[in-house]
């Protein structure tokens, strides 16, 4: 079995391989730290299923399952990260991952949604699998303002509400700075807000940043 886990701090690389080659001891894992280390490494490896940290240097790790989707549909791709999950798993969900992880569940649940995944089944908690549950009742009108917000946009307007500057952010994503003052835009409307002032004001409200 070939394992690809992808964060951008090497301790928490060393402690997830080694939860791992508990329960896989004959498994081959490798590390990556950035996104693009993992964009480049599925082209080079015929994985069995990629862990991957959501916030990394770069490009995100929205950015790694969507290329992965595309590419290598057949290849699970586990996010990991931080954030609460009620904010960011059914985005990642949407977006065509296998699962989601806290941090703070991983060590206790890493094995169980690895074993899940190498299935060709979806890693959902039960507080997700309710909220998921929820949405399908739930019109349109009735959603958060940032849950009407596309990846690209959501990436975006969390940057914004970070510090970053458009130029800074269209040089992490390759983008024009036009490109990015668009995202912004439509940001601001699906949003019904006027300034990077509110949306910094927002994201830290509903603990996005």
């Amino acid at each position: 079995m070939k394992i690809l886990i992808a964060d951008d701090h090497a301790v928490i690389r060393r402690g997830l391989k080694q939860i791992l080659l508990e329960e896989f001891p004959t498994a081959t894992i490798e590390e990556a730290g950035d996104a693009e280390a993992v964009i480049k490494k599925t082209f080079s490896g015929d994985w069995d299923v990629i862990i991957c940290d959501l916030s990394m240097p770069g490009r995100s790790g929205l950015d790694v399952v969507q290329h992965v989707k595309q590419n290598f549909p057949k290849i699970p791709v586990l996010i990991l990260s931080i954030h609460p999950e009620e904010q960011y798993a059914i985005r990642t969900l949407k977006a065509g991952a296998a699962g989601y992880l806290s941090k703070e569940t991983a060590p206790a649940e890493l094995v169980k949604a690895v074993q899940r995944v190498l299935l060709g089944r979806k890693y959902i908690s039960p507080s997700i699998a309710e909220k998921m549950a929820e949405e399908l009742d739930q019109d349109k009108t009735d959603k958060a303002p940032h849950e009407l917000l596309s990846d690209r946009e959501f990436d975006v307007f969390k940057l914004i509400a970070g510090g970053m500057s458009v130029s800074e952010i269209a040089e992490k994503f390759l983008l024009s700075t036009t490109t990015v003052s668009t995202h912004r835009a439509r940001i601001l409307v699906k949003m019904g807000m006027k300034s990077n002032a509110e949306l910094t004001r927002y994201a830290v409200e509903n603990k996005l940043i």
